[in-house]
C-alpha cells in the first residue's frame, strides 16, 4: 500500500480535514452510517470492500471521533458503529457531493436517489448561505480572506492565505 501523503499540518482548514476523510471508502462509510447501516457485516457487504480495509477505516474514524463503538453482542463480542457529533456534521458533505455526482456524472440524468426534507415532505437540495445575510454563497461569489493564525502556524500560512481562492469570471 502506497504511503499517504499527511496534510495535518497544513495552515488551510481543507487540507487538514482532507487528512481526515479524504482517503479510500472513508466517505462511503459515512454515507451508510448516514443511511442506519450500523453492523460490520453489513456495511462490508453494501460497499464491496474487503475486510481489512473496513477494519482500517473503521479504526481510522473512530481513532478521529467521527464514529463510536457500542457493544451489542458479548459472545463474541461484536459492535455496531454509530456516527458522533462531528460524523453526523459530514451530512452536508456527502449530500453536496451527491448533488454535484448526480449533475455532472450520471449521464441519464437520472438521480440513483433523492433526499426528501423531512418538515415539508419536498425534495432537498444543497445550497449553502451566507449566515449574515442569508443570499447563497457559490463559486463566484465568495473569497478567501486569511484571519491571523490561531496556532503557531505563521510560516505556514500562506498555503492559503492572501491568494483569491475561488475563480471569478
Amino acid at each position: 500500500m502506497a504511503t499517504r501523503t499527511s496534510f495535518s499540518d497544513r495552515a488551510c482548514s481543507a487540507a487538514r480535514a482532507m487528512d481526515v476523510i479524504g482517503d479510500d471508502w472513508t466517505l462511503l462509510i459515512v454515507r451508510d452510517l448516514l443511511f442506519g447501516i450500523r453492523r460490520f457485516d453489513a456495511l462490508q457487504a453494501e460497499l464491496g470492500i474487503s475486510r481489512k480495509v473496513l477494519t482500517q477505516r473503521l479504526n481510522r474514524l473512530v481513532a478521529d471521533g467521527i464514529v463510536k463503538k457500542r457493544p451489542y453482542q458479548q459472545q463474541p463480542l461484536r459492535h455496531e458503529y454509530l456516527l458522533t457529533e462531528k460524523g453526523l456534521d459530514l451530512q452536508p458533505i456527502l449530500l453536496a457531493l451527491g448533488e454535484w455526482g448526480h449533475r455532472w456524472l450520471d449521464g441519464d440524468g437520472r438521480a440513483p436517489l433523492e433526499f426528501v426534507h423531512l418538515d415539508c415532505g419536498q425534495p432537498a437540495h444543497p445550497t449553502t448561505y451566507c449566515s449574515h445575510c442569508h443570499k447563497p454563497v457559490h463559486a463566484r461569489n465568495v473569497r478567501a480572506r486569511a484571519l491571523p493564525p490561531a496556532r503557531e502556524e505563521a510560516g505556514r500560512i500562506e498555503a492559503c492565505a492572501g491568494k483569491p481562492v475561488f475563480l471569478r469570471d
